[in-house]
């Protein structure tokens, strides 16, 4: 997976994102993990749905269209649920609450700083 920062509006959000590279790194997810930390996310690529079977937490699930712009938001999403957007080219999971924490909004374009 690839390091990245999130800016948000043009701001640092001080979420760093994991970005997939693989179908098998988009397949597995969260998946097995007990928690994803408030300061973290993971970006998968390619992928307008998700589901949560097999999770242990909650999260939030940001839909974003080829411009990275969040065409969807869903908040607190529990276990063994399955979502999709037909606009959505990406998809962002973040802790549950976490796009309430930072302000995200549906219209709002992301950016992905790729750490060095």
């Amino acid at each position: 997976m690839k390091p990245a920062h999130l800016q948000v509006r043009g701001h640092e959000t001080g979420i760093a994102v994991s970005i997939t590279e693989t179908a098998r790194e988009r397949l597995r997810g969260l998946l097995g993990r007990d928690h994803l930390p408030s300061g973290e996310a993971l970006l998968l690529d390619r992928c307008g749905s998700v589901h949560t079977f097999g999770m242990r937490f909650a999260i939030d699930v940001v839909f974003l269209d080829r411009h990275q712009r969040v065409v969807a938001i869903h908040h607190d999403v529990p276990r063994r649920r399955m979502l999709f957007n037909l606009r959505a080219t990406r998809t962002l999971e973040m802790p549950a609450s976490g796009a309430r924490r930072h302000g995200l909004a549906v219209g709002d374009s992301l950016v992905f700083e790729v750490a060095s």
